[in-house]
């Protein structure tokens, strides 16, 4: 959407993302990442810790599912989303504003870490995923099986020349 403010956040998970559902089924995650920025000290020739940022995150339907059983605590990840306003009033009258990232992507950072990438079923809830709509995956599909596919150019080594295309 236009004029919505968007981030990518770099940062530990605070705990188990925490799953939910609503009263009509619908799953959510919620969970807190961690972002501390370090800089070098000259001076004392060491790096040093700044302020913690604290951010609230919120994932939605398959996706909060995906999130909960991929996500632990400690886990470095990167998060894209938007950021989201709410007021509201604590239990002693006062209001109160949070901030919170309305999660759009998320993966763990390969930086400090290696990920083994599984392929989720799709549940045919009719959304529009991998080129497809709902149901198994094509047969025709690289990501169904690694390398069952024998038009896949990646797969097959050698496969393709080195004439120029045009």
């Amino acid at each position: 959407m236009t004029g919505e403010t968007t981030i990518t956040v770099v940062g530990n998970l605070t705990a188990d993302p925490e799953l939910r559902y609503t009263q009509n089924g619908l799953p959510v995650a919620n969970f807190t990442i961690a972002s501390t920025p370090r800089t070098f000290d000259r001076q004392a020739n060491e790096w040093k810790d700044g302020e913690a940022l604290f951010l609230r995150a919120s994932v939605w339907r398959e996706f909060a599912e995906h999130v909960a059983g991929s996500l632990t605590k400690g886990m470095r990840v990167i998060a894209s989303g938007r950021l989201r306003q709410r007021s509201y009033q604590d239990r002693d009258g006062n209001n109160r504003t949070a901030i919170e990232l309305e999660v759009d992507e998320i993966g763990p950072s390969l930086r400090y870490a290696t990920a083994q990438v599984t392929r989720a079923a799709s549940s045919g809830g009719g959304n529009f995923s991998g080129g497809q709509q709902g149901g198994a995956p094509a047969a025709d599909e690289p990501w169904a099986t690694p390398g069952s596919s024998s038009s896949d150019a990646w797969s097959t080594p050698g496969s393709v020349g080195d004439d120029t295309p045009f």
